[in-house]
């Protein structure tokens, strides 16, 4: 297929890279991600991607994976969609709440005594198993350097959220923004998943996400309880022995530090509750 892009690269920020061995779009199955998805497979951006990779943290709430699902059906994408997982994020931090040993991984939930904890999931259960996929696929045998690949990933990042850009950590690895380049904001997409006529997808981010807004998580309790429900049992579930292992702090996973279950969110005004806007690898929330 010959491209007719509609939208310039924006040199020196975002643009293809020349002469890729792969090109890969780290798919979220949000919004942004899947406007980029869709927008390739009509040829409004390009070259087209080789694959999609989706990192299942295990804690994906179902409409995510029903539309992901609906992602890979046929005559969707002329592309695949490869999932990838290399942890359960809720059976982790169940598994944390009950042993006194073992590694686990930090989340970033509030501390009753200020701030919030460490923030190693974004890392180990999106991009170290992506980046994994795409050694794989390059044929790169565990142990061995990469480095004589070049690698085009795109990342979902929309205009309005610009400061979560960020370099990949392998310089054989170029991330690459097209909806910045489109100037596209998350609106944007709304409207253009709308004109032609595709469903309207979830937002993409872990049931048990720190960085949830009030709003968002007002519309979880109404209108998918059972996630909300288990949120609520996670949240528990962080405080049921005392505070983690190696920490002085008891974790919520809302920032006023309350049981997420006592929390009344429809009089609730939404405050300066963090958002993904902080979430600064720009990998969550597409």
């Amino acid at each position: 297929m010959t491209y007719q892009f509609k939208h310039d690269t924006w040199p020196g920020v975002s643009e293809p890279v020349t002469n890729a061995d792969l090109r890969v779009l780290s798919l979220g199955a949000g919004v942004q991600s899947t406007t980029l998805a869709l927008m390739a497979a009509h040829g409004e951006i390009g070259p087209m991607p080789d694959v999609a990779i989706f990192a299942d943290t295990g804690w994906e709430p179902s409409a995510v994976m029903e539309h992901l699902s609906w992602l890979s059906g046929a005559n969707v994408l002329p592309f695949p969609i490869t999932t990838v997982k290399a942890m359960d994020l809720r059976q982790h931090v169940m598994d944390r709440a009950e042993a006194d040993e073992g590694r686990f991984i930090s989340l970033p939930f509030f501390l009753d005594t200020g701030g919030m904890g460490r923030r190693q999931c974004t890392r180990e259960a999106k991009i170290a198993p992506v980046k994994a996929e795409i050694r794989r696929l390059l044929g790169v045998p565990k142990g061995h350097h990469a480095t004589r690949f070049k690698v085009e990933q795109w990342i979902g990042i929309s205009s309005d959220e610009m400061p979560r850009m960020a370099e990949a950590r392998d310089k054989w690895i170029t991330n690459r923004w097209p909806l910045i380049e489109a100037r596209m904001s998350r609106g944007d997409c709304y409207a253009w998943l709308d004109r032609h006529g595709y469903p309207k997808p979830p937002k993409s981010s872990c049931i048990g996400c720190p960085f949830h807004k009030d709003a968002f998580w007002r519309d979880m309790q109404l209108n998918d309880p059972a996630s909300f429900a288990d949120a609520v049992a996670a949240d528990k579930a962080l405080r049921k022995n005392g505070p983690a292992r190696g920490m002085d702090s008891e974790e919520y996973m809302h920032r006023s530090c309350q049981p997420l279950g006592e929390i009344d969110f429809e009089a609730r005004t939404g405050g300066p509750q963090i958002d993904f806007m902080d979430e600064c690898s720009g990998t969550c929330g597409t």
